[in-house]
């Protein structure tokens, strides 16, 4: 894969980044699962999935499998790119918390500095919280920045990654595809084969993984697990000339993948309270079908210009610290619009922009003078 096409799946990356931050912002009108003014914002973290195992696979499995790079090794490169961003949405978070404190969070209030230094302390290792100790009370499994549960699931495929997945060639890939393939199924349409799903109120399908219950647990685990799998065996196909040839004979490949992924998510919920498994569907259609067909067009495009390269790269490079630093500023909105719901029109989309505006600011800041240099420090320091 050359340097032009990476560029293009850097820009898609931005493009959810952004799209995910919308999609939180616009919960702050409706909580209701149905009702939801941008429906399906959450499966932009399964897109995040595919591009993950797709990049992955691309970086790391030739060198692992020849032995030119260790699993130690593997695991410090892991580090340095995905930890120094989740220590500073963590600090961002404690930053931030009793400023929180509002009719939606009423309990903030009530937490103790020893309370918050704890959730500091299982934020940055990643330990999730069961949801009784939440005062948030809405079960998330990492309290002080909800964003960072699929950070968990990623770290997770990527310790399965170091363990076995390196030495898999397509057939063993489709193997492991294909098993959680079942379990993205049976979440999305709320089978309950293996009876680890609610059995009364609205079907999860696959909005969940960010709590810390078993059930979250269980759909989280199916949608890292197929997401990223498919992305390594999307990879291991895109080697074969008459895929990447087909790919390449597309155009606009930026504009009609990002398209793609904005119209996903503007879609509204598909069936109602009354047939719940019409939206399963679509959801499962997404993973399966939708999101690897964007990652091998955007794999095979070519950018027509210096300028939209420009873009595309550096979407990619504030794409994980707009991920991980916006919700913190969203949380201090929740609170906001409780007590201005009938604030003007005008008041209300202003203060949604400044919302996006002050995210995007804040995750340019996080990017150069947090992530970067730290991650290039520490580069320098472990691979010495």
């Amino acid at each position: 894969m050359d340097r032009q096409r990476y560029d293009i799946l850097d820009g898609l990356r931005g493009v959810a980044a952004i799209m995910v931050v919308i999609f939180h912002i616009s919960e702050a009108f409706s909580y209701d699962p149905v009702e939801k003014v941008l429906n399906h914002g959450f499966l932009c973290v399964d897109f995040f999935f595919v591009l993950s195992g797709f990049v992955v696979a691309h970086a790391y499995q030739a060198r692992m499998k020849s032995g030119r790079m260790t699993r130690w090794q593997f695991i410090k490169a892991r580090l340095i790119r995905l930890q120094p961003m989740i220590v500073f949405a963590t600090l961002l978070g404690a930053l931030l918390f009793y400023l929180q404190e509002s009719p939606v969070y009423p309990g903030i209030k009530d937490a103790s500095l020893g309370y918050l230094m704890a959730n500091v302390l299982a934020s940055v290792c990643m330990l999730p919280i069961p949801p009784e100790w939440n005062v948030r009370a809405n079960g998330e499994m990492l309290l002080l920045n909800i964003p960072q549960w699929s950070m968990f699931f990623e770290y997770i495929a990527n310790i399965l990654f170091c363990l076995f997945a390196f030495r898999l060639g397509r057939k063993g890939l489709v193997l492991l595809v294909a098993a959680f393939g079942l379990l993205l199924a049976d979440s999305a349409l709320t089978l309950n084969i293996f009876g680890n799903l609610p059995t009364e109120g609205y079907p999860l399908s696959l909005n969940a993984g960010w709590s810390g219950t078993l059930e979250h647990f269980y759909v989280g685990i199916a949608r890292v697990g197929f997401a990223f799998f498919a992305g390594m065996l999307l990879y291991h196909l895109y080697q074969l000339p008459c895929m990447a040839r087909l790919s390449q004979r597309c155009r606009g490949h930026f504009l009609v993948c990002s398209l793609l992924v904005i119209g996903m998510v503007c879609v509204p919920q598909i069936g109602g309270y009354k047939h719940p498994l019409y939206d399963g569907i679509f959801n499962l259609a997404c993973v399966v079908l939708l999101f690897p067909f964007i990652v091998w067009l955007g794999a095979g495009g070519t950018l027509r210009s210096v300028a939209s390269a420009k873009w595309c790269t550096y979407l990619g490079r504030i794409s994980y610290p707009l991920y991980l630093v916006h919700y913190p500023i969203v949380y201090l909105f929740f609170g906001w619009i409780e007590t201005h719901r009938h604030a003007p029109l005008a008041v209300i989309a202003w203060t949604c922009l400044a919302v996006v505006i002050l995210s995007v600011a804040l995750a340019h800041a996080a990017m150069v003078v947090w992530d970067e240099p730290i991650r290039q420090w520490l580069s320098k320091k472990w691979n010495k």
